[in-house]
């Protein structure tokens, strides 16, 4: 019995193999970090804002921004701090609050992934009925639905893998509390959460998956249809950050959570796992700037309004 109780704190061991390079990974961490703070909330404020940002596609798109700042701070400050101190402890409560809320923005963001998929689908298959489908009821539905599915799909993994024993064990072979290093430590038998982890991948990661490539066959053969070539090119704009977001989230998410436990390398996986908790959350603000015409034009505008007041 005594070998069964819980841990009262965990040992992060994050990028203790790379401790010559500590500092390093503490600078480019924070650089990253950073621009994803800057990003993001230039990104909402130009949303909330901009008149003529005021339609589903960006309020979906301040959505994904703020879920991106919500996620890469649950766990990246700690993890920042970990690079400096030389024990690296998260308490037991604390690590169960970090996976809850990881958890539900991660499955939050694929849901939404895929509503903004459905949102471009209507834009470029269905134009002249864009705005009666797409109305403010609907995208505040849609977007409520993918949130209240992330955290209950949470709620439901922080649930059962909290309820497994750890004998004791507390050196998380990680740098943050996650499923597969939790499963990993545990002492007792993970079938169950195994078997809850796939299923639950299904439904908030595969399937969203599927709806986001069945959108984009119609958008596609749509563009194909069109005549002009500035027209095709028009289309496949609106939906080019969009892809390159889905195909760099879901790469890295669904190979980190869809597969059995037993197949897991933590060494090897972490680089997965920083891809897509921080890398990527950094990248989305960029690529939508870079790759958008109207979110530019709202950027300059704003620039040359503050110009002008000057």
């Amino acid at each position: 019995m005594a070998n069964e109780t819980a841990p009262t704190e965990f040992i992060i061991m994050g990028f203790s193999i790379l401790q010559q390079l500590q500092f390093s990974l503490f600078g480019v961490f924070l650089f990253t970090y950073l621009c994803t703070l800057v990003g993001n909330i230039f990104i909402i404020i130009i949303v909330c804002t901009d008149a003529q940002l005021r339609t589903p596609m960006y309020f979906f798109l301040g959505n994904l921004s703020f879920l991106d700042l919500c996620y890469t701070t649950t766990n990246v400050p700690q993890m920042l701090v970990h690079l400096l101190v030389e024990r690296k402890r998260i308490s037991y409560a604390g690590c169960i609050v970090q996976l809850y809320f990881f958890l539900a923005f991660v499955g939050t963001e694929c849901i939404l992934l895929a509503v903004m998929a459905y949102d471009r689908y209507v834009a470029i298959c269905n134009p002249l009925h864009y705005l009666v489908i797409m109305r403010k009821s609907l995208c505040f539905q849609l977007a409520g639905t993918a949130w209240a599915s992330g955290f209950l799909n949470s709620a439901v993994h922080t649930f059962f893998t909290f309820r497994l024993p750890f004998c004791r064990a507390n050196q998380i072979n990680y740098f943050f509390c996650d499923i597969p290093p939790l499963l990993k430590l545990s002492c007792g038998d993970t079938s169950l959460n195994e078997i809850i982890l796939l299923a639950a991948g299904v439904f908030i990661g595969w399937i969203p998956f599927l709806c986001i490539v069945l959108s984009y066959v119609y958008i596609i053969s749509t563009i194909l249809k069109i005549r002009s070539t500035e027209g095709r090119l028009k289309a496949f704009s609106t939906c080019g950050s969009h892809l390159t977001i889905v195909l760099m989230y879901y790469g890295s998410s669904i190979f980190t959570y869809v597969r059995p436990i037993s197949s897991y390398s933590l060494d090897n996986d972490r680089l997965i796992s920083v891809l897509y908790s921080i890398v990527t959350p950094m990248l989305n603000p960029l690529i939508y700037t870079l790759r958008n015409k109207d979110v530019k034009g709202a950027l300059r505008k704003a620039f040359m309004g503050k110009l002008c007041l000057q």
